[in-house]
């Protein structure tokens, strides 16, 4: 058996109780002991553990990990935790307890189904003395923390995968649109399993977009940033957005909160028309809405241009939806689901009329 630790200071369990953490004596009448299997979170900076969980360790009378190479080794070596490397049977584990020692195992990476497993198979059998069983998870993963694992994931299919790994900002733009928008069909069917998987497609493309960035281009404004710069700056801008919330500015109402947002988003952008920052490609309904919806917080009075063509009927009705407080790209879509209702009807009938 492979010591992975240095000696335990003095006031460490003293590990001549027992020889060897595997082959304590068990003598009549001894106690079961106990077991402690600790598990951690990869997400979690190492050597991070709560309070019970460095009590546990310090107390054990024995320590046990499997993996020679776990990232809270160097740490527990640095608290004077003394860890044997050693992966025990369900029976040794056992077998290691008896006399009321209490052997604590640090649970690996990928678990340690197989002993506990085991465990389960000598406690169902009756013929076998149990010792008490303890999961005592030394960390816990942190709200968002499984964007962790997204990203770390993203890294690997960008360098591994062979379509991945040749993707630009330009090729990937199309799909952003395409996730935007099926996520926009979700929230208005109120689907909200398709409402989650949707939120996650519009994640991936923020982190592709910020993984292939940390790679920089040719250009030297093409200079690199992360996922993490992307998340800082709108942390940044939400807290200097919300003085209401984060200083010592007040807003009683949505109106006064909107009020804030737009004068802190106009001294930011420092723009000189309202018709700035206004993206020309989105949909034409939508655009002429967000112009409209610009004009009209600035109290501008504007001359709606007329002209020939269904164009400027369009844009008289979007004027006008927006004006109602309608968003008019989303009451033709309403409308636009009810044609289809209609076209999959005449589909019906026409099929029953050939019948």
């Amino acid at each position: 058996m492979n010591e992975t630790e240095t000696p335990p200071p003095a006031d460490a369990p003293d590990a001549s109780r027992a020889p060897d953490a595997l082959h304590a004596p068990d003598g009549p009448g001894a106690s079961v002991g106990r077991v402690i299997l600790l598990t951690t979170s990869h997400r979690v900076a190492p050597g991070l553990l709560s309070w019970p969980a460095w009590q546990a360790l310090h107390a054990a009378d024995a320590v046990l990990c499997g993996d020679a190479d776990h990232p809270q080794l160097p740490y527990l070596r640095e608290a004077g935790v003394r860890v044997e490397q050693a992966a025990p049977t369900a029976q040794e584990l056992v077998d290691a307890c008896a006399g009321g020692r209490t052997v604590l195992v640090l649970a690996t990476a990928e678990g340690e189904s197989p002993l506990t497993d085991g465990l389960a198979r000598l406690a169902g059998s009756g013929r076998v003395a149990m010792p008490d069983l303890e999961l005592l998870p030394a960390s816990y993963d942190l709200p968002g923390a499984r964007l962790l694992d997204l990203v770390q994931v993203m890294d690997r299919i960008r360098e591994e995968c062979p379509w991945s790994s040749r993707q630009t900002h330009e090729g990937l733009a199309k799909y952003a649109i395409e996730e935007a928008y099926e996520l926009v069909e979700a929230i208005e069917e109120g689907d909200r399993d398709e409402l989650r998987e949707e939120l996650g497609d519009v994640l991936l493309q923020v982190v592709f977009h910020a993984r292939i960035a940390e790679e920089g281009g040719p250009q030297e404004e093409d200079a690199p940033f992360s996922v993490d710069d992307v998340a800082g700056g709108i942390v940044e801008k939400l807290i200097h957005r919300h003085p209401h919330v984060f200083g010592d500015a007040s807003a009683r109402t949505p109106e006064d909160v909107k009020a804030h947002w737009l004068r802190t988003k106009a001294q930011e952008k420092q723009r000189t028309s309202v018709t700035e920052g206004v993206p020309l490609g989105q949909p034409g309904l939508a655009l002429t809405a967000k112009l409209a919806s610009r004009a009209r917080t600035e109290g501008l009075e504007v001359a709606v241009p007329t002209g020939e063509g269904v164009g400027y009927e369009l844009l008289a009705l979007a004027l006008r939806a927006e004006a109602e407080g309608v968003d008019p790209e989303a009451a033709l879509r309403v409308a636009a689901r009810a044609y289809r209702d209609a076209v999959r009807a005449a589909e019906d009938g026409g099929a029953a009329d050939r019948r």
